[in-house]
C-alpha cells in the first residue's frame, strides 16, 4: 500500500516532468523516486507514465489518477492540521546520532501525550550504522548527519536543520581569533571516523592550520565539558537548542573564513508503511527544538 509520501512524489513527477527534478522537490534521490513510482504502479496494477526522450509524462491512467491523488493529499493535510483530534497508533523504531537523542526523546514524549496508542522506541548510534538499519528495515526512521557524497538509494530524506561549525573555547581565553586560539591551546578533536569529525577536518584544511592535538573523542558533550574546565579547545557544530552562547564558562567564535555546516536529516525507507507517523514525529522534533 503506497504512503502519502509516495503520492506526493507522484504529484511532483507529474508537475516537474522528470524523476530528477521531482527528486529535488521532495528531497529524495532519483533512484528513490523511481522506486516509489514503481511501487505505486504495482499498487495501481497499471503503468502510469510514458517517456518522451528525457521527459516523463503521465499516460491516460496517470492523468485520470492525478486529481484523485491531489484530493487524497488535501484530505490528509486537513487531518494533520487538526492535530490531536485523531489518535495515531502503531509501533515505530527510531534511531538518532547521540547529539540529537534528547530532542528526539522529547518529541516522542510529546507525540505520546497526544497519541497514547503510539509505541515508540529510540536507540543511538553513528550515522552510517543508522542508515544501514533503516535500509534493512530494522529501524523505521533515523535522525542522522547528512553526507552529501553518500548514496541514498531507496531512502527518503526530510531536511531538518543545519548547524554551523564554530570554535569553542573557555570564556577566559584571551585570544579572540580562530587562528590564535588554535595555536595557543590543546585541540580536542571529534572522532574523525564519524561524519562530524570529517566536517571538522575539512574546516581545519580550509583554515590551513594544524592544531596541537591533545585528545580525540566521540562525544560532543564530553568535549564541551573539558572545554568548560579549560582543558582545551575544539571545532564543533553549534548544536541546535544548546545554551553554549549564554554559558558563562564558554566562548563561541564564528569561523566565517572557513564556513562549514553540519546538516541534520530524518531518513526512512522510500516505501515505508510508517511514513505518516514519521512525518508527525519530524514535526514534533522541530517543535521541540524551538522550545528548548
Amino acid at each position: 500500500m503506497s504512503s502519502i509520501r509516495t503520492l506526493k512524489t507522484f504529484v511532483a513527477v507529474a508537475t516537474e516532468g522528470s524523476f530528477a527534478a521531482a527528486a529535488l522537490k521532495v528531497a529524495l534521490t532519483q533512484a528513490a523516486v523511481g522506486l516509489q513510482m514503481r511501487v505505486l504502479e504495482s499498487d495501481m496494477r497499471r503503468p502510469l507514465f510514458e517517456r518522451r526522450g528525457k521527459v516523463i509524462m503521465l499516460n491516460n491512467a496517470g492523468r485520470e489518477l492525478l486529481p484523485k491523488i491531489k484530493h487524497l493529499i488535501a484530505q490528509y493535510e486537513k487531518l494533520l492540521s487538526a492535530a490531536g483530534t485523531e489518535s495515531l497508533s502503531g509501533t515505530v523504531n527510531l534511531g538518532a546520532v547521540v547529539s540529537t537523542v534528547r530532542p528526539l526523546v522529547l518529541a516522542c514524549l510529546a507525540a505520546r501525550a497526544r497519541h497514547p496508542s503510539l509505541d515508540l522506541h529510540v536507540s543511538a548510534a553513528k550515522s552510517i550504522e543508522l542508515l544501514s538499519k533503516v535500509g534493512s528495515g530494522e529501524l523505521d526512521a533515523a535522525v542522522v548527519v547528512r553526507d552529501p557524497g553518500q548514496s541514498w538509494s531507496g531512502l527518503a530524506r526530510t531536511d531538518l536543520y543545519s548547524e554551523p561549525m564554530v570554535l569553542v573555547c573557555a570564556r577566559k581565553a584571551s585570544e579572540k581569533t580562530v587562528q590564535s586560539v588554535l595555536k595557543s591551546h590543546p585541540f580536542l578533536r571529534f572522532d574523525r571516523t564519524e561524519l562530524t569529525g570529517q566536517i571538522v577536518e575539512r574546516t581545519l584544511r580550509k583554515l590551513r592550520i594544524k592544531p596541537n592535538e591533545f585528545l580525540e573523542l566521540n562525544s560532543i558533550e564530553t568535549i564541551v565539558e573539558l572545554i568548560r574546565s579549560d582543558l582545551g579547545v575544539s571545532i564543533l557544530p553549534l548544536l541546535k537548542g544548546s545554551r553554549w552562547l549564554t554559558d558563562p564558562k564558554l566562548q563561541i567564535i564564528e569561523i566565517a573564513q572557513a564556513s562549514e555546516q553540519r546538516h541534520i536529516v530524518l531518513v526512512q525507507s522510500a516505501i515505508s508503511q510508517n511514513a505518516e507517523l514519521t512525518e508527525v514525529l519530524a514535526h514534533e522534533f522541530l517543535s521541540t527544538l524551538k522550545r528548548v
